[in-house]
């Protein structure tokens, strides 16, 4: 038998003949692989980053899901319920679906079932997605946002007993202003559950606030917590607690983490404070700015008395003069004199006539002695009768007038008298410390001491306005 070469020995080893061969068509290993896939792997979940996002106008969507060393396609079939609006580049997510292959292209993928989101992204998306519903509905609308009360007696606080947001609020608050009155109303403010206790806190105080009287009930409350990450965060971010920060009877003041921090329920609440710490300040901030007012007034007004009484003081000065030439003893005086002035000149006649008719008696007596007639003498007699008759007659006529005169004239001056203006029903009122004529209720104070003069004595009051 004859000897085959090396050379065609390797060969044939090489390309083996069809009986050694198990050969496939490209659509027969793509489907073996499909089948493979199926069934040894089948409905799995993946987590990557979503790329490449396309929606086709079948209402089907192709994405690429990747993480830093790989990556997969997956197709979004029309008629899945996932929230496809909440998609796009750049998130990452959580897939559920069967691996399978695309035989066209031969190329593995993922029919999606289900999408998941995961990470900072996935609140972020959740976030707007609420703010968005809850701002069609209403709930950030600035026309039904009430006014912070000015002076705040009465404060709920919604937030953790052990958090320091309540330590910095309670000592800023003591600092400022103790005066304001706090009740806590306690809760967890992250965590499982922590929406459902804000929101149960809110609704404590509103019904706490609703069976207390009116100058007890509460004027507003705080819903605050310190800083913290999106997670941390996120119980103020529910629709639970937004709901009830909305219902709440009781102006509301979210201060929920830092400056930069925003939740949903600062978005709703009637006022956002930066930090516990700034809504502190924003409760008290009247009450300082009350203070340093009362102190300015304070100051002024003593500027402004000390210059009244200045002026009054001056005036004062000025009228003392007047007073003592109207003082009513002066003005008695002068009619006293006036009397007694009269007096003097109705004395003076009486003596001049009285003295004419002496004389003229001491020459009827000459007369009548020279005459020696008995006749004459009875003639003189009677005539001096007659003359004396007349005499007696024109001085009662002379003094009846002069004394209706000069009573008159007394009348008038009694009349004029403060004693007898005192008997006719008036009074005269005094400052007690001045002795001051009191003219005009201009002149008198509230708690003055003043001294009210009758006929019959005097008597003290106190002036209540």
């Amino acid at each position: 038998m004859p000897r085959k070469s090396t050379t065609q020995w390797e060969f044939n080893n090489l390309f083996p003949d069809d009986g050694r061969r198990q050969i496939f068509s490209v659509s027969e290993l793509t489907r073996q692989v499909k089948r493979l896939l199926e069934e040894r792997i089948g409905l799995v979940w993946v987590s990557g980053e979503m790329s490449g996002l396309k929606l086709q106008s079948s209402g089907h969507i192709y994405f690429t899901l990747k993480d830093e060393l790989s990556q997969v396609q997956c197709v979004l079939f029309r008629g899945e319920e996932v929230e496809r609006e909440i998609l796009q580049d750049g998130i990452k997510v959580l897939v559920q679906g069967d691996l399978t292959v695309y035989e066209n292209r031969g190329i593995y993928q993922i029919v999606v079932k289900k999408i998941e989101l995961i990470g900072a992204g996935a609140f972020q998306i959740a976030f707007e997605k609420l703010k968005k519903k809850l701002q069609a509905e209403g709930l950030f609308a600035v026309e039904r946002k009430r006014k912070i009360p000015l002076f705040s007696k009465r404060i709920g606080i919604v937030t953790s007993p052990t958090g320091a947001a309540l330590r910095d609020i309670l000592h800023i608050i003591g600092r400022r202003y103790a005066g304001i009155e706090i009740i806590l109303s306690p809760c967890k403010v992250q965590g499982e559950g922590a929406g459902v206790e804000i929101a149960s806190a809110i609704n404590l105080l509103n019904e706490y606030s609703n069976i207390c009287p009116d100058g007890k009930k509460i004027d507003v409350i705080l819903v605050t917590r310190g800083g913290g990450s999106i997670e941390d965060l996120w119980a103020f971010n529910e629709e639970i607690v937004a709901r009830a920060v909305f219902s709440s009877a009781v102006p509301i003041i979210s201060a929920v983490g830092h400056e930069i921090d925003f939740t949903i329920c600062d978005f709703v609440a009637d006022l956002r404070a930066a930090t516990p710490s700034a809504a502190a300040e924003i409760l008290t901030a009247n009450y300082i700015a009350a203070k340093d007012q009362i102190v300015d007034l304070y100051n002024w007004l003593a500027t402004m008395c000390g210059s009244y009484i200045e002026g009054c003081n001056r005036h004062f000065q000025l009228l003392l003069p007047r007073f003592f030439r109207l003082h009513p003893k002066k003005y008695i005086q002068e009619h006293w004199q006036y009397l007694d002035d009269l007096q003097s000149r109705l004395n003076r006649p009486v003596k001049i006539c009285l003295k004419d008719n002496g004389t003229n008696l001491n020459n009827l007596i000459a007369r009548l002695i020279a005459l020696r007639s008995i006749n004459e003498v009875k003639n003189k007699e009677k005539n001096l009768s007659d003359l004396k008759r007349r005499l007696s007659s024109v001085f009662s006529k002379f003094f009846n007038k002069k004394k209706s005169n000069f009573l008159n004239v007394k009348n008038k001056i009694e009349l004029l008298s403060p004693e007898e203006i005192l008997k006719r029903g008036y009074s005269i009122t005094i400052d007690s410390a001045s002795k001051k004529i009191i003219k005009s209720v201009n002149d008198v104070k509230d708690g003055q001491t003043i001294k009210t003069m009758v006929s019959d004595g005097s008597f003290d009051s106190t002036v209540q306005i």
